[in-house]
């Protein structure tokens, strides 16, 4: 079962990244990243959340957009920046069943 909510260090590892510029991206993107807070004041990120910090992280990282530019691709074509997010990780996924299959032959 999925979780309703995610702390910043399990979407840092998911991301792969520190959690500080998950932090950073959230201040950043909140037009889009809104968090929830607990009555500690952490934040939580849902599973939507981490979908655009994925679609941020694919424009930032990947394609080397400066903020402002990957703030203007989510405005614009978003639906073409999700589809591309998800193709690369259906890729990374059958990348890593093959090798799994490798190994065991």
């Amino acid at each position: 079962m999925e979780k309703l909510y995610y702390t910043i260090g399990e979407v840092a590892s998911i991301l792969g990244e520190s959690t500080s510029l998950v932090r950073f991206w959230s201040n950043s993107f909140e037009k889009y990243i809104k968090p929830h807070r607990n009555a500690k004041g952490n934040r939580l990120y849902t599973a939507d959340d981490i979908e655009l910090l994925k679609q941020v992280y694919y424009l930032v990282k990947i394609k080397g957009m400066t903020l402002s530019g990957a703030a203007v691709q989510l405005d614009t074509a978003r639906k073409a920046v999700s589809g591309k997010v998800k193709a690369i990780e259906s890729l990374k996924e059958i990348r890593s069943q093959l090798l799994d299959i490798r190994k065991n032959i």
